[in-house]
């Protein structure tokens, strides 16, 4: 995940994509799987696959400031088709980062290296929301421009769309940047509910508007981050950060597309994540794949969930660890899995490494 506008022409896909802009990746094995039909491999792609573990990253991307490589289409496009090209994996993941809309809207935001994202004045009054308008398509033409160029040349290889959840993002605007404890962010929500009842649903219309322009763009599925919700209790989520999420996921149902929901540290709220509307809901490390399918319940897809650390180990190590993975959802008897990594590809991850897990997950997994 995060992962000046170039000067190329504005790519000139108006209004949703049509059948035929999204046809060639729809079957897929990774679309297959988002819908529970038979697939000839368990599909595969990574959180973080495009950026900071490959040297060609580091290359086109050398001197340019995070947020402004993600507003630049043609740098986006060939960051988002680099692990495609090297891996071999069944789905790309949109290069960009969860600030990019709060950025597109005017909030002073930056990613520090080794930091993360640091907001100058954080949210903490009434008066403050005010600074959150609605995210407008014209605020981020970089990204349609970015995906319209991606969907023509990544052909059947679908792409996905990602945005930060509200509570994840208002963690930041409420700390002013990464925070272990969230001190500051629980304590708006627990005693201030009124005020963070209007932050979250704000954060909910601004992830939806960002959300939708990349599917009208031609994403063909998108996930949704919330990378901090972990430090939720079951009853805190369900009050105070479940609407918000839903509203999310109820904007763009009626685009047809996969929905994913991914948290780290999830275990305890996997049920409620997939009640929240996700399609699929994404597993870390912590939690067996069949018990995060009596958690998460019917209908739903799971996408996980094999330790990054594991990819530090021996290769035979790892695909032990991978065959393990596949054992479990295939002892789910169904076809909606969709493996990938219990987080993201860690900076310092061997890229061989990934390349030969996601060989070994297709030639493991052939039907």
């Amino acid at each position: 995940m995060s992962e000046t506008t170039a000067d190329i022409p504005a790519a000139t896909h108006d209004g949703p994509p049509t059948p035929a802009r999204r046809g060639a990746a729809h079957d897929s094995a990774f679309l297959r799987a988002c819908r529970h039909e038979p697939v000839p491999h368990t599909p595969v792609w990574f959180m973080r696959q495009a950026g900071r573990s490959l040297p060609e990253y580091h290359k086109v991307r050398e001197g340019i400031p995070m947020l402004e490589s993600c507003m630049r289409p043609e740098l986006v496009k060939e960051i988002t088709l680099q692990p495609v090209r090297r891996h071999q994996v069944d789905a790309a993941i949109f290069f960009s980062d969860i600030v990019v809309p709060l950025k597109a809207i005017g909030i002073d935001v930056e990613i520090q290296p080794k930091v993360g994202p640091v907001i100058a004045d954080p949210i903490r009054t009434f008066e403050d929301l005010k600074r959150l308008r609605p995210l407008e398509p014209d605020d981020v033409p970089y990204v349609t421009e970015a995906i319209g160029l991606l969907v023509d040349e990544l052909g059947g290889t679908p792409l996905i769309g990602f945005a930060g959840a509200p509570y994840t993002l208002a963690s930041y605007l409420v700390e002013g940047g990464p925070s272990k404890n969230h001190e500051n962010t629980k304590a708006m929500m627990y005693g201030q509910p009124e005020l963070w009842a209007a932050l979250v649903d704000r954060l909910a219309d601004i992830t939806s508007a960002f959300l939708k322009v990349q599917i009208e763009a031609g994403a063909s599925a998108v996930q949704l981050f919330d990378s901090w919700v972990g430090s939720l209790a079951p009853d805190d989520y369900r009050r105070s950060v479940m609407p918000a999420s839903a509203k999310v996921f109820d904007s763009v149902a009626h685009y047809g597309v996969p929905r994913i929901h991914f948290g780290v540290g999830t275990g305890e709220l996997l049920g409620l994540m997939g009640q929240a509307g996700a399609d699929i809901v994404g597993v870390d490390w912590r939690v067996p794949l069949n018990v995060a399918a009596e958690r998460v319940g019917p209908g739903k897809g799971l996408q996980g969930n094999l330790d990054p650390a594991v990819l530090f180990a021996p290769t035979k190590v790892v695909e032990t660890k991978a065959r393990e993975v596949l054992h479990a959802a295939q002892a789910l008897g169904t076809s909606g899995h969709i493996f990938n990594l219990g987080h993201g590809v860690l900076p310092n991850m061997d890229p061989d490494a990934l390349s030969r897990l996601v060989a070994f997950v297709h030639e493991a997994s052939a039907r």
